[in-house]
């Protein structure tokens, strides 16, 4: 199943999917799903080095650039800290099954507002290598 937000680049838009899990096949799904949700832009996206980022069989649309931190530094990834908001948010909530987790999870993605992403997500340093790497 695939749920949708659409959004974008360093103004604080947002595209989330829900995936079964994460592989290469999945992730060019997302990088699919990236590219037509904003078409007419060019979108770079900062990545880990996980085997499912890193393989040689993306096809790669023309507007999506990936650019990888180094390996073990996810605290340089502007993603990282939606994921501890998130998380924190989620903390000593039960939930009675997947399902009931799976909504709640979706509904505070859909309650993030460009502001409240940008907020998150625009380090000083990745904005400017963004904006350098457009140039």
């Amino acid at each position: 199943m695939l749920r949708l937000r659409r959004g974008g680049a360093d103004d604080g838009r947002a595209l989330f999917l829900e995936l079964p899990y994460l592989n290469a096949e999945t992730f060019q799904l997302f990088i699919d799903a990236f590219a037509q949700g904003f078409p007419d832009s060019l979108n770079i996206l900062l990545l880990d080095n996980s085997g499912a980022h890193t393989a040689r069989h993306h096809i790669w649309p023309e507007n999506v650039r990936g650019v990888w931190v180094p390996p073990y530094c996810t605290e340089l990834n502007p993603i990282e800290r939606v994921w501890r908001d998130l998380k924190d948010q989620l903390a000593w909530n039960i939930f009675s099954d997947l399902d009931t987790l799976r909504d709640a999870v979706e509904d505070l993605l859909r309650a993030y507002d460009a502001s409240t992403l940008q907020s998150l997500t625009s380090y000083p340093y990745v904005v400017e290598a963004i904006h350098a790497l457009c140039l």
